[in-house]
């Protein structure tokens, strides 16, 4: 029995059925797995400074200045510890 089609996912069954298993160059693939480990790590460290910040600014008795400080000292001990290691070889 021959399947009806749907024109409404007609575009996406042709990608489908173009999609090769391990079709991805390895260069490419290392790439992407490098930008996204990137990105995670990096956008947790500014997500974690703007919690800071608004934490020390917005609890009570808190100042701006503080939740300032408290981000940056963040900032720069994150910063530190995240950066890339030199001489991995990975």
């Amino acid at each position: 029995m021959a399947k009806a089609k749907n024109p409404a996912t007609a575009q996406a069954d042709a990608d489908a059925s173009a999609y090769v298993r391990g079709g991805m160059q390895i260069n490419e693939q290392v790439s992407t797995f490098h930008l996204f480990m990137g990105l995670t790590k990096w956008g947790a460290l500014a997500v974690a400074c703007v919690l800071v910040f608004l934490t020390l600014w917005f609890h009570p008795g808190g100042t701006f200045v503080a939740g300032f400080i408290g981000a940056a000292v963040l900032a720069v001990v994150g910063f530190w510890a995240l950066k890339p290691k030199g001489g991995a070889g990975h």
